[in-house]
């Protein structure tokens, strides 16, 4: 028997996977140290360039760049977060399922408890009686 995890995960189409890896490679350090560095050797390589200057100071082409970075990133983002909220809401579900059995098992067990104290109590004042 699968569990939810693989079944959930065996459902997501390709946009679905590919979301979920933009979102996890862009929330990370390694991809903000990495565009920092980008940036930095694209600003340097303009400011300092000795034949060319392909994108000068206030470097439009960047910014260009950033901006298309965003529009793509920003839906794609929320695409996982979706699923992610999806993923949330169906664990609460299954736990509140799971909270509820429990419950009524516990329930159970103290009737049962209860009664097997009311049985040894019933013995008990049998036997004192007949003394």
């Amino acid at each position: 028997m699968s569990t939810w995890h693989e079944q959930h995960r065996s459902s997501f189409s390709l946009g679905d996977k590919l979301s979920d890896i933009v979102a996890k490679t862009m929330g990370s350090w390694v991809f903000i140290i990495t565009q920092t560095l980008i940036v930095i050797v694209w600003m340097a390589l303009n400011i300092i360039g000795l034949i060319q200057h392909w994108d000068p100071y206030p470097f439009i082409l960047l910014n260009l760049l950033f901006s298309t970075q965003a529009a793509y990133a920003a839906p794609i983002i929320m695409m996982a977060q979706n699923r992610q909220s999806s993923r949330d809401r169906h664990h609460a579900e299954e736990d509140y399922r799971t909270n509820k059995k429990a419950k009524a098992e516990i329930e159970a067990l103290q009737l049962h408890l209860n009664r097997l104290e009311v049985e040894k109590l019933d013995k008990i004042i049998t036997l004192l009686e007949k003394k």
